[in-house]
């Protein structure tokens, strides 16, 4: 058995401030990687137009699609590689990881290039004006070119995480963050690059991560690092089936996504489409707390799940719902309070997009209470190697439930339907994620 520093940090008593130690940089890292996004909109929307700021929210299905795989790849993966270091099999894990992150990087040149063959497709037949669907091939475009880096990034901060190095990752993030910012200042106000210099600055933003990434794991002093990799098919298939519920919600929100778009666009126009975007950068400024959250726990529930250490993983549990609850009232009641200043930062008060937005927000926030825990439930589940539950809830959540939404209300109560969509579509995938948990509550000793 090998004796490391992280695994001393798992042997340690689960009480609230050792969760929060992984925990919190996590949460950090998660609310920096959602601020790229908003950045890009935040300096398009002012400097640009919010016809630019509509291309950036119609491209995004594209991009959830491109990077869908590795989604899969990377949370899955983590799991089984971090239940092999509880099983105490370092060597094994190693050879596994450097295997899974070959696979990524191949699947990054392949999703780039198919991205490629169907964005003109897609944008074409949207029914977009000339200057919006210019705006999205050109964002796209761009964007695209940094396939590979970010699908390392998305690896390498899972791993980051597993192997104690959060806060690592975290200043990889704000580096990011810090380093997208700048360049969306000098690419958009300076070289007058417009929303080509928005993409390209995100992407190397992105970009940081990977490449640090590349330098940790490449030293034998980190927990995981890079060896000869062992080419085990059943390590993918385990990876993949594991980490399938995060692959179907990276494709199913990019086809919600579409979705939300189309309606707002026969409903609206596209102002509809930029309204839209500002709420979504709400949601999923909101969103992060949960996911960092969960995905700061993961390490830990695969670990003493491989460990067989009923006591740990009961008290962690116990412990991360009434975290998830407190988050949960904050973020709900934050984003009431502060829906005109939010969207004020994207939109004018004299612009037609405001009032659509924020009467969006308002309706919207409702979801809010709900998400943390569907949130938390899908990737405990994964974390426990149990892909085949949390893709169920997972797929509910972000399709079937939101799929049923978007065709009733909207039909029934007009844009108020749209927005009201996320909640209900959210409430229902609560109820599902209390009974999954109930359900299989004795099985796995929480």
């Amino acid at each position: 058995m090998e004796t490391t520093k992280n695994q001393n940090a798992y042997d340690k008593p689960v009480t609230l401030n050792n969760i929060l130690k992984f925990a919190v940089p996590t949460i950090a890292m998660s609310v920096f990687m959602s601020f790229y996004t908003m950045v890009d909109g935040l300096f398009v929307s002012n400097l640009i137009g919010t016809s630019a700021l509509s291309a950036i929210n119609l491209t995004a299905p594209v991009i959830q699609l491109v990077t869908a795989v590795s989604t899969m790849l990377a949370t899955g993966g983590s799991a089984v590689i971090m239940k092999k270091m509880g099983e105490h099999k370092p060597k094994e894990a190693r050879e596994d990881f450097t295997f899974l992150i070959l696979v990524n990087a191949a699947v990054g040149v392949i999703m780039c290039i198919l991205g490629y063959l169907v964005m003109d497709v897609i944008f074409e037949n949207m029914g977009l004006s000339p200057e919006v669907a210019g705006y999205c091939t050109k964002y796209l475009s761009r964007y695209l070119l940094f396939t590979v880096p970010i699908l390392l990034m998305n690896n390498f901060t899972l791993y980051m995480i597993a192997s104690e190095k959060a806060t690592l990752s975290l200043v990889c993030s704000v580096t990011g963050g810090i380093l997208n910012i700048i360049l969306d200042y000098i690419f958009i106000a300076v070289f007058d690059m417009g929303i080509s210099g928005a993409a390209i600055a995100t992407g190397l933003g992105y970009s940081v991560t990977a490449v640090v990434g590349l330098f940790i794991f490449g030293s034998s002093k980190s927990l995981l690092h890079f060896t000869r990799p062992a080419f085990r098919m059943k390590v993918l298939k385990n990876a993949a089936a594991n980490g399938c519920s995060e692959m179907a919600t990276a494709l199913v929100t990019g086809i919600i996504t579409m979705m939300f778009n189309w309606t707002m666009l026969r409903y609206v126009g596209e102002d509809g489409v930029a309204a839209v975007t500002i709420i979504m950068y709400v949601l999923m400024f909101a969103s992060s707390l949960y996911t960092g959250y969960s995905y700061g726990v993961a390490p830990m529930l695969s670990y003493y799940y491989g460990e067989k250490n009923k006591e740990k993983l009961k008290k962690l549990v116990a412990a991360s719902l009434k975290v998830i609850a407190v988050i949960s009232m904050v973020t709900a009641a934050a984003s009431l309070a502060a829906t005109k200043p939010l969207v004020s930062i994207f939109a004018r008060p004299d612009n037609p997009v405001y009032e659509l937005a924020v009467t969006g927000n308002r309706i919207c926030t409702l979801a809010l209470i709900f998400i943390g825990f569907n949130i938390f439930t899908s990737g405990m589940f994964t974390a426990l190697s149990n892909g085949i539950v949390s893709a169920v809830l997972a797929f509910s959540r972000s399709f079937v439930f939101m799929l049923a939404a978007m065709l009733v209300l909207p039909a029934i109560l007009g844009v108020t339907g749209i927005w009201l969509a996320t909640p209900a579509a959210e409430l229902m995938a609560l109820v599902l994620s209390v009974y999954m948990f109930v359900k299989h509550r004795k099985r796995y000793y929480y």
